[in-house]
């Protein structure tokens, strides 16, 4: 049985940014007013009222979050380019920007452009350098609360997202997704128009097509410095002004800049041959 997160879950989670201080204890998710963590909590309880979809095994913890959910079924909000159908005007409105390439919203600072004004506001933060959410646990600070929450798995050691092929979990959806294309799957769909090289995710296909174009969109924001990837850029802000997290060992303290070269660093203090 599969429990749908009611509407107040999806809303506050993926399309505002405002401070949540009602906290679910069973699964650390946040919400911005008490009748929304109320409304949260029935999704935990056996004997919550739930409301099941007729037409699939998803239920819900609202009668208005079913009832917005059965637009998907009725095809009410149905996208002409592709089918997909969504639960609100609104959803289907945003998705259309997708095919169209409509960017509205515009960074007055660089120009960048977005297709939902959320996604302005927390790019704004980049330019003001703006972190209004931090770690009670630790005092690391965030430019989204959806961070912050990610963050906090970090402590708790929660790993919700479990591999169907395997018996690893992991903490985001994408770090599962990510595992199942590198480890389980051998399909190689995008391929780069100048070499002709093949990649499994076309975040991977991207990265590898600036080596052609010679393109470094990622600029300091303290220099004239420019990068091609981003990992670079937050190596040479740390670095170079001092900005960001050294990643130390807890071995022999040796600073990194990327998570990625501590866990090779310590792999070999563990024995392991790279």
């Amino acid at each position: 049985m599969k429990i749908e997160a009611d509407n107040n879950d999806i809303t506050e989670h993926q399309l505002d940014d405002k401070p949540r201080p009602y906290l679910c204890v069973v699964c650390d998710k946040q919400f911005t007013q008490k009748g929304n963590l109320t409304r949260h909590k029935q999704t935990h309880t056996t004997g919550g009222q739930l409301y099941s979809c007729t037409q699939c095994e998803k239920q819900f913890g609202s009668r208005e979050t079913l009832r917005l959910h059965m637009n998907v079924h009725s095809s009410k909000y149905k996208c002409t380019e592709c089918g997909k159908c969504f639960r609100s005007s609104n959803e289907l409105t945003v998705h259309r920007r997708s095919h169209s390439g409509e960017k509205p919203f515009k960074c007055t600072v660089c120009s960048k452009s977005f297709t939902q004004s959320n996604y302005l506001v927390k790019h704004s933060r980049i330019h003001s350098g703006e972190k209004p959410y931090k770690c009670h646990l630790c005092d690391k600070v965030f430019t989204e609360s959806k961070a912050l929450n990610v963050h906090m798995r970090v402590h708790t050691g929660d790993k919700p997202y479990k591999c169907s092929l395997c018996d690893k979990s992991f903490t985001t959806s994408g770090n599962l997704q990510s595992h199942k294309r590198h480890v389980h799957s051998n399909r190689r769909p995008y391929d780069c128009r100048y070499c002709g090289k093949l990649f499994k995710s076309s975040y991977e296909l991207n990265r590898h097509v600036y080596i052609h174009t010679g393109a470094k969109p990622y600029s300091c924001r303290h220099c004239s410095d420019s990068y091609t990837f981003y990992d670079q850029l937050k190596s040479h802000l740390l670095k170079s002004h001092d900005e960001g997290t050294w990643f130390t060992c807890h071995i022999c303290e040796k600073k990194f800049s990327q998570s990625g070269d501590l866990k090779k660093h310590v792999m070999r203090h563990e024995g392991v041959k790279l």
